[in-house]
């Protein structure tokens, strides 16, 4: 196990992670720190815990954000039928792309 100090809000913590594991939890205690300056910003000094609430509602809204976006992502392709329309329409495209390679094709052997 390793230990990684970071510092949340001028506060330095000594949190332990696994071996290898350190430069990505000091990323999240960045993003964090970040996330905080920002509400401090905005509300001003509140109070550790009442900052440590609103800052991970904040995060949990970020996360909520994005599975919503993933479902919606999921749904778009779930059945094959966003992802066999795009391929037909890719299909479409490339003939017609064909068809103006041999017109011009075509326009060079008269030439």
């Amino acid at each position: 196990m390793s230990q990684v100090s970071i510092t949340i809000n001028g506060r330095k913590y000594q949190v332990a992670c696994d071996d290898g594991q350190e430069a990505h939890l000091t990323r999240l205690g960045d993003y964090v720190d970040k996330r905080l300056d920002e509400l401090v910003a905005a509300v001003g000094q509140v109070g550790d815990s009442r900052l440590l609430v609103m800052v991970s509602l904040l995060l949990a809204d970020e996360l909520s954000d994005l599975y919503s976006e993933n479902e919606s992502l999921k749904s778009k392709t779930d059945g094959g039928t966003s992802t066999a329309r795009g391929e037909e329409e890719l299909a479409v495209a490339v003939e017609k792309i064909a068809e103006r390679i041999e017109n011009i094709a075509a326009g060079l052997e008269q030439a």
